[in-house]
């Protein structure tokens, strides 16, 4: 397929390149003023510079392609405005111009997120059936960036992909995650229970591709999973394992955590930075359950997860060991 895929510096915009590259597709990578090019696993990706505020611009960018994978967005940002500005006026100005510069376009597949939904009731595993019921600035961004979506029906062949918590090599939050575990500190996170689907972001990229080349994916919107929800602390847990290192947990009350992260927010907007912790991500991991059904994007696109969670942390770990930058005991 000829591809443009936005985001391609970010986790997982990252992966779907070098996965599109893996197969001979065209690959073409939006390159924004302020964003920096791709890593050295993309050097056959050809840069078009786009800027959203430049409808001219996205049209030289959506010319001739047969899919545009919208992936880039903003995942932590210091207010709802700048979610606003990096998540639904970029997706608009996107979508706005491929319904009138691209008209033998294929797929417009837009990468949402579980945060768009919001958490599930404790016990409650929700499908695509459910209301749209964010609690955060990130989530409200992403709900309205599909709803913008939804409204090119007829007018631009969409897919909408909500991932559930991804991992693999790249991801921030997880690497930071290993390196604390590998130091022998294994933060006590999340309640016990299983409170969250996760998403081996080698499965995210599969499904973004059949997303891209199934026809029953038009109009559609998918979770994605590995299959059944885990406990925040299986995961570290399965961490641990990996690296062959024996921790004992540190408990910090969620009181603690809470005003840490009021603390981070406040230091981080006299800086005018995002902050490295958020009262929202407290809450995310200690209160709310994220617990989806995928059941739709098995039935109708015949996707199957090529990883469970110990899988994926058993491949990430390694990804990270072979590159001397975590060791494995």
């Amino acid at each position: 397929m000829k591809a443009l895929v936005t985001g391609a510096t970010g986790f997982i915009g990252g992966h779907l390149v070098e996965a599109l590259l893996a197969r001979n597709d065209e690959v073409k990578v939006l390159v924004r003023p302020e964003s920096r090019t791709g890593g050295s696993n993309q050097s056959a990706a050809v840069p078009v510079k786009g800027d959203y505020r430049d409808p001219a611009s996205l049209a030289r960018a959506v010319s001739g392609m047969d899919v545009v994978f919208h992936v880039g967005g903003l995942i932590t940002a210091p207010d709802d405005a700048a979610y606003n500005e990096d998540n639904v006026l970029p997706t608009r100005a996107l979508i706005s111009v491929c319904a009138e510069s691209a008209p033998a376009l294929k797929r417009f597949v837009f990468v949402s997120s579980i945060s768009a939904t919001g958490p599930s009731p404790a016990g409650i595993v929700l499908d695509e059936t459910a209301p749209l019921r964010p609690v955060s600035g990130y989530g409200r961004s992403k709900a309205a960036a599909e709803e913008i979506t939804r409204s090119f029906s007829g007018r631009v062949p969409w897919t909408i992909l909500r991932p559930s918590n991804v991992l693999g090599p790249r991801q921030k939050e997880l690497f930071t995650s290993i390196s604390l575990i590998g130091k022998r500190i294994k933060p006590l996170i999340g309640n016990g229970r299983p409170q969250t689907s996760v998403v081996s972001v080698w499965d995210v990229v599969r499904a973004l591709i059949l997303s891209a080349e199934h026809p029953a994916a038009v109009g559609r919107t998918y979770f994605v999973t590995s299959g059944r929800p885990y406990a925040w602390r299986e995961i570290t847990d399965a961490v641990a394992s990996e690296l062959g290192v024996r921790c004992v947990y540190l408990p910090v009350p969620y009181p603690i955590q809470w005003a840490v992260g009021a603390v981070s927010e406040a230091a981080a907007g006299l800086r005018h930075k995002v902050p490295l912790l958020t009262r929202e991500t407290v809450a995310a991991t200690r209160k709310y359950y994220w617990n989806y059904d995928d059941s739709r994007v098995r039935r109708e696109l015949g996707f199957e997860p090529g990883f469970d969670m110990a899988g994926a942390i058993r491949k990430t770990v390694a990804w990270y060991a072979e590159r001397g930058l975590v060791k494995i005991r």
